[in-house]
């Protein structure tokens, strides 16, 4: 095959690449945060806009999912008929802690769940996420 040739096919990898992304749940929870499984009891682990989550079995990694950032969106709601997402809202959460209650992939800190949804959601959410 020439360059000519593998060029468009490069692109579409690369492309195919940096567009997937998966789909899970999300729920969110409160403070306390610390200790947390990462950072113990280390305040300087939070970002200062408060946009952190904890990770579930499926994305923990054995803890190599610590300090990981995710780019998450609001999908839609798991369980009833109403939207609960903030339109256009895509923000960007890093891994601080380990969580194993509850069927969520990931439990997002209370400030970031009303980022990207409506602050009357009290309940879990489909969503999509992308580690960057």
């Amino acid at each position: 095959m020439t360059r000519e040739m593998m060029f468009p096919w490069l692109i579409f990898l690369f492309l195919i690449g940096r567009c997937s992304a998966d789909v899970g749940t999300a729920t969110f929870y409160n403070p306390p945060y610390v200790p947390t499984k990462c950072y113990g009891n280390g305040t300087l682990q939070f970002p200062a806009d408060n946009l952190f989550a904890a990770a579930s079995d499926s994305i923990w990694d054995n803890g190599a999912a610590c300090a990981r950032e995710y780019s998450v969106r609001c999908l839609s709601a798991a369980a009833s008929s109403a939207d609960p997402c903030v339109a256009n809202s895509v923000i960007q959460v890093r891994i601080v802690d380990f969580r194993t209650t509850g069927a969520a992939t990931m439990f997002l800190s209370s400030d970031a769940f009303q980022a990207i949804a409506h602050p009357n959601v009290t309940a879990t959410i489909n969503f999509e996420f992308k580690q960057v």
